[in-house]
């Protein structure tokens, strides 16, 4: 069963929405369906869930490196003179928020948009890969 990369997408973005552990997501390998997890979620958990090995949870971007690593390497590639900047911002709240209006300032969203997008997409892909779930 192959799976659509978009629904993939939206489901590792919504179990990296909110606090860590806030909200779940799983892949049912055979079936393609993904299930949903979360206090205002209304999917209804198979009873199988977590003693069938089909489901696959589904990881945060936490997981997969792309919180503060990413935003490093980011400001190595593209803002190299503003790495003790971007260092100080993520020992401190609302990192990514104030990572993001740096970004603003220096003109450079877009093109972090564009970079964390394709990381996503990787990481989606080797992950679809080590799971052997195809796309």
């Amino acid at each position: 069963m192959a799976i659509d990369y978009s629904d993939l997408e939206m489901a590792f973005e919504f179990v990296s929405s909110g606090y860590e552990g806030e909200h779940a997501a799983y892949l049912d390998r055979l079936s393609g369906d993904i299930y949903y997890d979360s206090d205002a979620s209304e999917d209804v958990m198979p009873d199988d869930l977590f003693i069938n090995d089909k489901y696959v949870e589904i990881p945060s971007k936490k997981q997969f490196g792309l919180g503060k690593p990413l935003a490093i390497e980011f400001t190595q590639n593209h803002l190299s003179s503003d790495l003790n900047r971007v260092y100080s911002i993520f020992s401190s709240s609302r990192a990514f928020a104030n990572f993001k209006a740096l970004l603003a300032e220096r003109g450079v969203l877009q093109t972090w948009y564009t970079f964390e997008q394709a990381a996503l997409k990787e990481a989606i892909i080797v992950w679809c890969g080590d799971n052997k779930i195809s796309l």
